[in-house]
């Protein structure tokens, strides 16, 4: 027997029939050979962490611009945290933890420089509009690899809809709404302490004393929420209270962090980069350096500029924009 279908035969004892079967998946867009050690998804899982997108998460905003301190989450530690809280919750209900991993290492790969920042520049100025899950859909579709990472249905759904109101058909895809939330909630506050915006007193008590008083305490309680309401049910959901406790706090945070703190004291500022970086590529469509090239133009500078670190963003404006220093040799 071959470790794959090994794999797949423990799938089949030991997950719920809820599940979603790795040797079941609704396959790909163009098939492939089975790989003789890995399932469908851990497959998927590996395209996408050895993707030029995924490596360049480590370079862009999750909430604090350009973050200087070491310690800052960024889109890829964000990431890797979405990860490790959705395959816990996966495994405590003998879900699918390989699917619920390549998801979750996927869902932000189509994210801006800059954050939602980023994301609402280019929804603004693009024609096509700009959201970044459909962002992060057509990097595995199309732009990686000049032709996309070829994934399965399964993983492309719960990228396509990890946000908003969308729904996932897999119980895997609403592990990971929940996990990006909340991974994203209490991370947030963790940097928002380091950062002075917040202190810990500053929560709303009711969120503290239902949800916990520390960053651990509050992840294990959301966990152990999920956990008990949707053990052997054919649906992924939150204990009531504790759920309206984690939208309070998310709320606390979108009013006192993302829109009320000196987290946003530079959006003038990368606004302004962003939109300059549009417009001098849009009058120079030579000097981009990859994509596709069939798109209308307002599609390549999209899809250019979104795949920009922070860091590149800013080093591609001064190139641009401002003068070098006059050297004598």
């Amino acid at each position: 027997m071959l470790p794959r279908e090994a794999t797949e035969q423990k799938e089949e004892q030991f997950l719920s029939k809820y599940a979603a079967f790795s040797a079941k998946t609704k396959g790909r867009a163009k098939t492939e050979t089975p790989c003789d050690i890995r399932t469908e998804f851990q497959r998927d899982r590996d395209r996408i962490i050895h993707s030029k997108a995924f490596r360049r998460l480590k370079h862009k905003t999750q909430v604090f611009i350009s973050p200087e301190g070491d310690h800052y989450r960024t889109r890829l530690t964000h990431t890797l945290e979405v990860a490790q809280i959705g395959r816990t919750i996966a495994r405590a209900l003998c879900l699918n933890e390989d699917l619920v991993e390549a998801m979750a290492l996927a869902h932000d790969l189509g994210h801006t420089p800059f954050g939602h920042f980023g994301e609402e520049v280019l929804d603004e100025i693009c024609p096509h509009g700009f959201r970044h899950y459909e962002q992060s859909l057509r990097i595995v579709e199309v732009l990686e690899n000049d032709g996309g990472l070829n994934l399965t249905w399964e993983v492309r759904d719960g990228i396509a809809n990890h946000t908003g109101e969308n729904s996932a058909k897999t119980l895997e895809g609403t592990i990971l709404k929940y996990a990006d939330r909340i991974a994203y909630i209490n991370h947030d506050i963790d940097d928002s302490v380091r950062a002075g915006i917040l202190k810990d007193s500053d929560l709303p008590k009711l969120c503290v004393s239902v949800l916990g008083d520390s960053h651990s305490k509050r992840i294990n309680n959301m966990i152990l929420s999920i956990i008990r309401e949707s053990a052997e049910k054919p649906v992924i959901t939150m204990e009531n209270r504790t759920e309206e406790a984690m939208l309070e706090l998310r709320e606390f945070l979108m009013q006192t962090v993302y829109m009320g703190s000196k987290a946003k004291d530079e959006e003038d500022k990368v606004k302004g980069v962003l939109r300059s970086l549009y417009d001098y590529f849009i009058n120079n469509p030579l000097e981009i350096s990859d994509g596709q090239k069939n798109d209308d133009i307002h599609r390549r500078v999209c899809d250019y500029i979104a795949g920009m670190s922070d860091r590149y963003a800013v080093c591609k404006y001064k190139e641009l924009f401002l003068p070098s220093p006059w050297q004598i040799f």
